[in-house]
């Protein structure tokens, strides 16, 4: 009887690290407008921020959930979280990924820690599609 009293005992406690470690927030970027040149160089190109002085078609929204192993892992970090939405991107033919966000991480059914993102993927218009472009009219 004893016995099982300490493996509640220390199944309690053990839940208890593990919600613990989970429960870290995340470094989150700034969402500050990134250059087109910028976004180029970035790899993945992947970013919390707008694309502000390049023309651009939003090819869809693009979510992914990286999940932890065991319960002592750590939750995934940004770079891996931008990593899974890049490959959903790559899928659409995506030259880029903006808007991007991530969560806490959270336990799951299936996974000790899991860590959510979305982002819209971007394919940015050729300089021929920005020249048939209708220019604005001046204002008078």
């Amino acid at each position: 009887m004893k016995n099982r009293q300490y493996i509640v005992i220390a199944a309690v406690i053990g839940l208890n690290l593990g919600a613990a470690a989970i429960a870290q927030t995340p470094d989150s970027p700034p969402a500050a407008p990134i250059s087109y040149a910028q976004i180029r160089n970035l790899h993945p190109p992947v970013t919390a921020g707008d694309v502000t002085d390049r023309p651009y078609r939003v090819l869809g929204e693009v979510r992914a959930s990286v999940r932890k192993a065991t319960v002592f892992s750590r939750a995934p970090s940004q770079a891996h979280v931008y990593g899974e939405l890049w490959e959903r991107a790559e899928r659409l033919h995506a030259d880029a990924v903006i808007h991007a966000s991530y969560g806490d991480s959270h336990i799951t059914a299936l996974s000790w820690g899991a860590r959510s993102a979305t982002g819209q993927a971007i394919k940015f218009l050729t300089d021929a599609e920005i020249a048939a472009q209708p220019q604005p009219a001046p204002a008078p």
